[in-house]
């Protein structure tokens, strides 16, 4: 039995979604004449209650569709250091949009309104980039899988209202922080002008994400992609896989969280473990005491067919997802408690 941790990406489709794919209604999405993503599209715009939505290969091209509609180059973007789009995506808010990043000292990739407020350049001040985005993640990936308060995002949104800031949210992780916290995806519709989701994540999807916004910046989401190298044609097969995700996948995250929560618990009876950071949905972020070698731990689970992934530092990462069954859970309990 092998236990592979490192990510939610890890998974494979299920008999019941494969199913769907290869019966998928498809067409050519460069003519826009694919029945199933279109259907996709709008469904997920309906549900943010948003104007449309465009289906991309990857959440980093998605966010990158982003940062490139909502700003010009020599401008810039305020986000978290632990942001996914200033950590993961390659450098490509400079490459591809010429922007650069004020990084917030957030706390476990979350910050204040209060923050954002001090982190805007002064607009007539032409000496430093103009600030014409806010960017944040949720739930946050480096932060642990932590979800936004969403009263703070509102109060964010207030302080973008008032200096004519776009608003972005990539919600790679999002499904995950709407089960945690019972929100709706109206909810952060009506906040947000532009909005990535994942459905290769939770959701088990082979691959896919799909950004949803206001038709005045969406209007251009499908050149932009078009530049990046996203036309596709017969995307309906990976597009059914979405809808099935959707149907059949969303409320079972719930399960990951469960799995998630009682692994942080053994993990902090462990002597070795110096600090485990707070859980709320499928991501348990610990550290390790400073006599423990990592690279010592990370074999010790290998031997033991456990796969998981080091974050430097003595910080570990584990993410449970649909593939992790209970007998994988049940067995990693137990060479937790063996160690």
């Amino acid at each position: 039995m092998i236990i592979d941790l490192r990510s939610d990406t890890v998974t494979k489709p299920t008999k019941e979604m494969l199913d769907a794919m290869l019966s998928a209604k498809v067409g050519d999405d460069v003519y826009k004449e694919d029945p199933t993503v279109n259907a996709l599209e709008q469904r997920l715009a309906e549900m943010f209650g948003k104007d449309q939505a465009l289906f991309f290969p990857s959440g980093s091209m998605a966010n990158q569709t982003a940062l490139k509609l909502h700003t010009n180059p020599g401008e810039q973007v305020i986000c978290d250091k632990y942001a996914h789009i200033y950590n993961y995506e390659g450098g490509g808010a400079s490459f591809n949009s010429g922007i650069s990043c004020k990084l917030i000292d957030g706390n476990r990739g979350m910050f204040t309104a209060a923050q954002v407020e001090s982190a805007i350049n002064p607009p007539d001040f032409y000496h430093s980039p103009l600030t014409t985005l806010v960017e944040v993640e949720n739930t946050t990936n480096k932060g642990g899988g932590a979800c936004w308060d969403f009263e703070e995002l509102k109060r964010i949104k207030s302080v973008c209202n008032l200096h004519h800031l776009g608003y972005h949210l990539d919600g790679a992780r999002l499904w995950n922080a709407l089960v945690c916290k019972n929100e709706t995806a109206k909810d952060y519709g009506q906040l947000f002008d532009t909005i990535s989701v994942c459905l290769s994540k939770g959701l088990g999807c082979p691959i896919g994400s799909v950004l949803i916004g206001d038709k005045k910046l969406m209007d251009g989401a499908i050149r932009v992609r078009k530049i990046l190298g996203g036309g596709m044609r017969q995307v309906g097969y990976l597009a059914a896989a979405g809808m099935y995700a959707l149907d059949h996948h969303f409320d079972r995250l719930a399960e990951d969280h469960i799995k998630a929560k009682a692994i942080g618990k053994v993990l902090e009876e462990m002597s070795i473990i110096k600090k485990v950071e707070p859980i709320e949905t499928n991501i348990v972020i610990f550290e390790l005491e400073p006599h423990v070698e990592e690279s010592e731990f990370l074999k010790q689970l290998c031997d033991n067919n456990i796969h998981i992934i080091g974050m430097g530092s003595n910080k570990l990462r584990i993410v449970t997802h649909l593939d992790y069954t209970d007998d994988m859970h049940d067995r990693l309990l137990e060479i937790l408690n063996a160690f």
